[in-house]
């Protein structure tokens, strides 16, 4: 007779191995994933890590820039990716995106299915007690610094970074329905990018939400885009001191029309990555002044990743 499986040690609870071990439904999941400890002191020696948060249809056409990004920063970092239910991951075993797939629902554009993959890639990821920053990135995000930097601004800061305003447009204001009255009234409506990045203490909240998750659920449908309001809402209403009110995710939307432009080879030069990195906005940072308001960019074509893995060595230093 074999003997039975060994009994789950307190480093199993802690640290829960690939997401793709568990048949979790999402409220079970989200339940779990909520559970916050009363006791502050760690037991256990914590090294906090940046959860990337990888929401993609397919491919990543720039894993290879990723897993350079990655590269000696192990146990600084975790990766979750929520791709098509039917998608697997074509990578090696040694890549940082093995084994990181979570448990995935179909998702459409502009629909609260969006967010549901939002908040199943926030909730996979504080099942692991060291991750303490989330950041949501797709498929056409790149870094545009090394992972020192990023780590250290993201674990070192006192905010998070969602971007939340709201003006007087159709595709902003104009959005608002009077029915999310009165858990949302209209002056508390906000917009912002759906790129965020997040505290551990915020993201726990997102997940544990119903209350004004339903009212999304409901009243936010075409052409309202919970994606791009649910977030920058809930947080001005539950955590506007804890929020910086900005994105670290750059993107170029002057062009007009419902995407940023994008990207391909032929755009992308050292003096365009330069340009992003310092591109004389001002921000704040922990309360004081600073010029690094943007780690990552979007959208980029597959056909930069060449170019970019050329300036890795150079400009980006890594």
């Amino acid at each position: 007779m074999s003997s039975p499986p060994p009994p789950p040690s307190f480093m199993d609870y802690v640290h829960p191995g690939s997401p793709w071990g568990h048949t979790m439904t999402d409220e079970e999941l989200f339940w779990r994933a909520s559970m916050v400890p009363r006791v502050e002191e760690y037991p256990y020696q914590r090294v906090p890590k940046v959860a990337f948060l990888f929401l993609t249809r397919g491919p990543l056409p720039f894993a290879r820039l990723w897993e350079r990004f990655f590269r000696g920063h192990q146990g600084l970092y975790s990766v979750y990716v929520h791709a098509l239910p039917d998608y697997v991951l074509n990578v090696s075993s040694s890549s940082p995106f093995y084994g990181r797939q979570i448990p995935s629902q179909e998702v459409s554009w502009g629909s609260i299915t969006l967010v549901d993959a939002e908040k199943r890639l926030l909730a996979n990821a504080l099942l692991d007690h060291s991750n303490q920053r989330f950041v949501l990135v797709s498929e056409s995000c790149v870094p545009v610094y090394n992972f020192r930097t990023v780590y250290e601004y993201l674990v070192n800061s006192a905010h998070s970074y969602v971007e939340s305003y709201n003006i007087d447009v159709p595709q902003c204001a104009g959005r608002y329905n009077p029915r999310m009255a009165p858990d949302v009234m209209e002056d508390q409506w906000r917009k912002g990018s759906e790129w965020f990045e997040l505290s551990r203490d915020l993201a726990v909240d997102i997940v544990a939400d119903k209350r004004y998750y339903a009212v999304f659920r409901k009243h936010c449908t075409p052409s309202c885009y919970p994606d791009e309001h649910y977030i920058p809402t809930y947080l001005h209403l539950m955590h506007g001191a804890s929020n910086a009110n900005r994105t670290i995710t750059w993107v170029d939307w002057s062009r007009g029309g419902p995407h940023p432009a994008r990207y391909g080879k032929a755009s992308v030069t050292r003096e365009f990555l330069q340009a992003i990195r310092n591109n004389h906005t001002q921000c704040e940072y922990n309360g004081k002044p600073t010029t690094v308001c943007y780690l990552f960019a979007r959208k980029f074509a597959p056909s930069a990743l060449g170019t970019l893995l050329n300036l890795t060595t150079t400009l980006l230093d890594f």
